[in-house]
């Protein structure tokens, strides 16, 4: 038992050290991009989604390179299933939300377009480093397609993008290179480290308690890694700017198959148990697929609504246990 509570104890401690790593991550890399003159908009749907990934991107891996590929696929499947169905969930009901970013339309088939294809990827029970060069090749083709539809957003969105990084970045007055390059480095350092803990923890834990590592990644891990998430939806949301809000939820589910289960596996090849694609994927795809019909009521979640998906997600998260 000491040893279960010290590993337990590991756990949460990564957990806060890889929240902590992010919110510098992002908030320096924000700034920094704001500096070198990137509209707010394209900040907020890539720079944004991209650093709240990031423990994602280093726990997997971590767990990949460190001989545990089960934890890896179980924490990406997690994340995308709590980014719907908590996250949005929660936010929702805390804020009913109402998406008028076409970006963000258009971004959900495409979010729904990647997890799907991530079938014939992984049938032959492995996601192989030509597979993950694939992803990655569809992470580029993403970024394009933001940075050009950006241009036919409106005034009013634009403009909502810009006060959320204003205010998301305005921790400090001072403008210059150096504090934001810290924040940056800062931020990965205590990802790397916090990632390293939570991998180590949670194999503990898992192999004290019985449980795969897979189930493991889709619940502890993943409602862990997906705390910068929830902070900047609910943020988002209390400004009133659900756009943000969704558009960081479908972004970060994009990057978290796209960027982290493609670089995981260019790094090494994630043997995959084929539970995955009976249980885990098909969850994931469902809470996609139950974001739509939502959305399209005038593009509007609403309290209910986000009880539904909070509902679906305790319920899926209890099957898939």
């Amino acid at each position: 038992m000491p040893d279960l509570a010290f590993d337990v104890a590991l756990l949460a401690l990564g957990i806060g050290v890889l929240y902590y790593g992010a919110e510098w991550l992002v908030r320096g890399s924000a700034r920094l991009a704001a500096t070198l003159g990137v509209s707010p908009i394209v900040v907020g749907l890539t720079v944004v989604s991209f650093g709240t990934s990031a423990p994602e991107l280093v726990v997997c891996t971590v767990a990949a390179m460190g001989g545990n590929p089960d934890l890896a696929i179980g924490n990406v499947m997690g994340s995308n299933l709590a980014n719907i169905g908590l996250i949005l969930g929660l936010t929702s009901i805390v804020r009913p939300l109402e998406v008028h970013a076409r970006v963000v339309w258009r971004e959900m088939p495409l979010m729904l377009l990647v997890t799907a294809a991530l079938y014939p990827l992984l049938w032959d029970l492995e996601l192989s480093r030509g597979d993950g060069v694939l992803l990655l090749f569809a992470l580029v083709a993403y970024l394009v397609f933001v940075f050009q539809s950006v241009e036919d957003e409106s005034p009013e969105i634009l403009g909502e993008y810009e006060e959320f990084m204003k205010a998301s970045t305005s921790s400090t007055s001072v403008r210059v290179h150096p504090p934001d390059v810290f924040w940056v480095l800062v931020g990965s350092a205590c990802l790397v480290l916090g990632g390293y803990c939570i991998v180590e923890g949670a194999v503990q834990v898992g192999s004290a308690l019985g449980v795969s590592q897979v189930v493991i990644g889709l619940t502890v891990v993943a409602i862990g890694t997906s705390l910068p998430e929830l902070a900047t939806s609910l943020v988002a949301a209390a400004r009133q700017e659900a756009d943000i809000a969704v558009g960081n939820v479908v972004g970060s589910n994009i990057f978290n198959v796209a960027a982290i289960l493609g670089a995981t596996s260019v790094l090494a090849p994630i043997p995959i148990p084929a539970a995955v694609l009976t249980r885990e994927l098909p969850a994931v795809l469902l809470m996609s697929l139950l974001l739509f019909p939502l959305l399209r009521t005038r593009w509007r979640i609403r309290r209910w609504e986000g009880a539904l998906l909070l509902a679906t997600y305790i319920g899926l998260a209890v099957y898939l246990v």
